[in-house]
């Protein structure tokens, strides 16, 4: 870095607290703002076409794949994506910094999107959520913790900043399945693909241009690796890929197993975590505290995805098999539905984010907030009910209309939030990877959504939506009664 970029970038840390040149927060929030829209744009459009592709037929386009496998796969491609923020914040941490791992992780996403669009069958697949999954884990962790570069740990503006952040990313979910979908109605499910890949490579070229203004603690690496160590980093990764060839290769690995595989994955490397850094000597009583505090939260968070992930799996497929997409004689493309979701978060989250400003220190705790998303969150899943049996085409759309509006209000209540309290919770040394953890839980929960969906059974679903939201609700309640001892482990963040 020059010597201009470094004092342009100090000025930024300096002034940051008074730059309110972005609906109130730091213009530096712009720049990923612009980013994560475009990667959000690609990344839901490609999911909003991704399970109707593998199990619609050949003849309808598709790779005809069993449809529970499909909604396995699914669920262990949604899991992996957090899952690889582990290995994205690792990078950050030890070796390159938040922002410049984010750069190249949107490089490696839109590579994805290509060999999905361009490479056939099976091997477009494999290789395209392969990459996406991996540039998508990088890209999360860090974006979210650049963001938390921009604000002081006391500053009030902080949850709003990241509810607004989190509309640059409905913006793109928004988009991403109208358009993707559109095109995969008319010209096939490639071009879908394509268009995804048009909308990251848009977002690389808008980053490149800001990417020089964001504060240089963006790039600081919190805990370097030493040098001497780099070669074991090597082997071990090294060993990790050729494992997990082999284990394919033999049939350990399978379609059909993947999302039970992604959950075990998932459940060590949270528990890895947790023990890393509430043992790690880096650390003081009172970050190891915090930690501590951050479990129920990250608990409840695995609940609350085991049911909103399902947008994906058993959404997907009620509103192919079970909802009228009959608009004046046209059939709405499925993919359509998934954009429902993103005009109520595009809707809400600035009510949400100004409500928490003029409220200030006296809105709801963020284990208060958790508990509220966790049980709106059940009792979405229980507003299903009533059109349990009414058979094909019998939903009408503003009932699901309805239902995915109590899914937002939960998402407000918890998604942002946890964003914003895995970085104030987070310990000096470990703050990328204290993001990552969050997105572990998103990880769990997203690879238990498609295992769960493999018993959903649309001649068959009261049972299905009633246990589901009965346990949603009820782990909401039980941190609501634990918010006190929760906030005492917080150590004064709320």
């Amino acid at each position: 870095m020059s010597h201009e970029d470094a004092a342009s970038t100090a000025s930024v840390e300096r002034t940051s607290e008074k730059d309110t040149r972005f609906f109130g927060q730091p213009w530096a929030l712009t720049h990923i703002f612009g980013v994560e829209l475009w990667e959000r744009f690609s990344f839901y459009g490609m999911q909003g076409i991704l399970l109707i592709y593998m199990y619609y037929t050949v003849a309808d386009g598709g790779l005809g794949i069993d449809r529970a496998i499909a909604t396995g796969i699914v669920g262990a491609y949604g899991g992996s994506v957090y899952l690889a923020t582990v290995l994205g914040a690792w990078l950050a941490d030890r070796l390159y910094g938040s922002e410049r791992v984010l750069f190249s992780s949107a490089f490696v996403i839109m590579a994805g999107h290509i060999a999905l669009a361009l490479l056939p069958g099976y091997v477009g697949l494999g290789v395209g959520l392969v990459l996406v999954a991996l540039g998508s884990g990088g890209l999360k962790a860090t974006a979210t913790s650049v963001v938390g570069t921009l604000y002081a740990a006391d500053d009030v503006r902080r949850d709003s900043g990241f509810s607004l952040f989190y509309l640059g990313i409905n913006l793109g979910g928004f988009a991403g399945p109208l358009l993707t979908g559109l095109l995969q109605t008319t010209l096939g499910f490639h071009w879908g693909f394509g268009l995804a890949a048009v909308g990251m490579a848009a977002g690389l070229v808008q980053y490149s241009i800001g990417r020089r203004h964001l504060p240089d603690s963006a790039r600081r690496v919190p805990n370097p690796l030493p040098k001497n160590r780099m070669p074991l980093v090597w082997i071990i990764g090294g060993a990790g890929a050729a494992l997990i060839a082999v284990l394919a290769l033999t049939g350990v690995i399978r379609a059909d197993n993947l999302a039970v595989l992604v959950i075990a994955a998932t459940v060590v490397a949270a528990i890895a975590y947790f023990v890393v850094i509430l043992r790690s000597s880096a650390i003081t009583a009172e970050e190891r505290s915090r930690v501590w505090g951050f479990v129920p939260l990250f608990l409840t968070s695995v609940a609350f995805w085991s049911l909103y992930q399902q947008q994906f799996t058993v959404v997907t497929i009620y509103s192919a098999e079970r909802l009228n997409r009959n608009l004046f004689g046209w059939e709405m493309p499925v993919s359509w539905v998934q954009s429902i979701n993103p005009v109520f978060i595009i809707l809400l989250s600035g009510v949400f984010a100004a409500a928490w400003t003029r409220l200030g220190r006296r809105q709801p705790s963020t284990p208060v907030k958790f508990a509220i998303g966790a049980i709106v969150m059940g009792a979405a899943f229980l507003l299903f009910l009533p059109f349990a049996g009414t058979g094909a085409n019998g939903t009408p759309l503003v009932a699901v209309i309805g239902i995915l509006l109590v899914f937002t209000i939960a998402e407000l209540f918890l998604s942002p939030v946890g964003l914003s309290a895995a970085t104030k919770l987070a310990p000096a040394r470990f703050t990328t990877q204290m993001v990552a953890l969050f997105f572990l839980s998103v990880a769990l929960g997203t690879a238990v959504a498609g295992q769960a969906a493999t018993f959903y059974d649309p001649a068959d679903e009261a049972p299905y939506f009633t246990v589901l939201g009965i346990i949603a609700i009820a782990v909401g309640v039980s941190l609501a009664f634990s918010a006190k001892p929760v906030l005492r482990l917080m150590r004064g963040v709320r």
